[in-house]
């Protein structure tokens, strides 16, 4: 069965096809313009409408909530703030690799304990093998052990890190008093300052009050010296620590690894600088000797062996036995 071809299309189509008589009136014209104009404005009323119904309720939604930040999916972001129970926590990282003898850590470990249970604080003690630091140097595991203490004990007012080649000397002295007190704060800042000295053009802030201060920090006579520092808990402290340790900041070769960085951190990051005091360095970072920095005198809060690595271990531990008797004496009487 054979279906009939479908009619061709003409080769020569008119140059335009004749308007309908339906659509030459003027006055179809003028009607189709009108309903056109009317549909639009219509269509501008829905929209009106529709702005002002969404408006209406999110300032309901913004009244409900009270003014408070929005954390994720819409829940309010209400920081805790931490109770003061303990006061403050003390830091101190312990690193296998540099061989110190069971003795001279049972001797810090206690150290560190009878302070702590004088003034109601608690202790966190952590191993540089803890924490996977991707091939980075394990001096950065300060960092990272300062954070963890605070997830820890998230009431604790104060983080104070120590490093292990040091002693508490003051019993009676309390990082809360001594250190972070705003008043007390004010009188020991250093401020318009550089930050790495001796000719950096970036300076401590000068108005910077007391009651502002999150991180306090000392110098030696080579730069910032990070192997004792006192934090305020809260969400400033985490963003610091974590902006610290970022990967990226690990990676950089730094000759002194994480030291270099928080001199880089603190200088070109002003949220950071904002938040930091300088403070004359016997007050919480005394050296067993002058060479590098303020040497030790009776009544400082601490003090550190930072210079005898050079001649190895047992040279530390040496030097470390003097200061072992005088803080023994101290606690006792005090």
């Amino acid at each position: 069965m054979h279906f009939a071809y479908p009619p061709r299309k003409t080769s020569n189509p008119p140059h335009y096809l004749p308007r309908s008589k339906k659509s030459s009136s003027p006055s179809s014209s003028l009607n189709g313009l009108l309903g056109g104009l009317q549909r639009r404005q219509g269509l501008k009323k829905i929209a009106l409408v529709g702005l002002a119904v969404i408006t209406f309720f999110y300032l309901i939604s913004s009244w409900t909530s009270g003014g408070s930040k929005r954390g994720y999916a819409g829940r309010p972001y209400n920081p805790k703030k931490p109770s003061g129970k303990p006061p403050a926590v003390l830091v101190t990282v312990f690193d296998k690799d540099k061989k110190y003898s069971k003795a001279y850590i049972d001797t810090v470990k206690e150290n560190r304990v009878q302070y702590a249970a004088k003034h109601g604080y608690k202790t966190f003690f952590a191993q540089a093998s803890d924490y996977d630091l991707r091939g980075a140097p394990n001096s950065w595991t300060k960092v990272v052990a300062a954070r963890h203490a605070m997830t820890e004990f998230p009431d604790a007012s104060f983080i104070w890190y120590l490093d292990q080649d040091s002693f508490v000397m003051n019993p009676s002295l309390k990082i809360e008093d001594h250190v972070m007190a705003p008043k007390r704060l004010e009188s020991l800042m250093i401020k318009d300052h550089p930050v790495v000295p001796p000719d950096s053009i970036i300076k401590t802030f000068n108005h910077l009050k007391g009651g502002d201060v999150d991180f306090v920090l000392t110098q030696d006579n080579e730069g910032l010296s990070a192997g004792s520092f006192v934090l305020r808990n809260g969400e400033w402290a985490k963003f610091f620590l974590e902006t610290w340790f970022d990967p990226i900041y690990r990676s950089y070769n730094f000759q002194k690894a994480e030291t270099h960085a928080l001199e880089h951190i603190v200088q070109w990051h002003p949220t950071i600088l904002s938040k930091l005091a300088l403070v004359d360095q016997r007050t919480i970072n005394s050296y067993s000797k002058s060479e590098s920095g303020q040497e030790y005198k009776d009544g400082d809060i601490a003090v550190r062996f930072v210079d005898c690595e050079k001649l190895g271990i047992q040279a530390c531990e040496n030097e470390s036995q003097k200061f072992a008797q005088q803080w023994r004496v101290s606690f006792k009487n005090s």
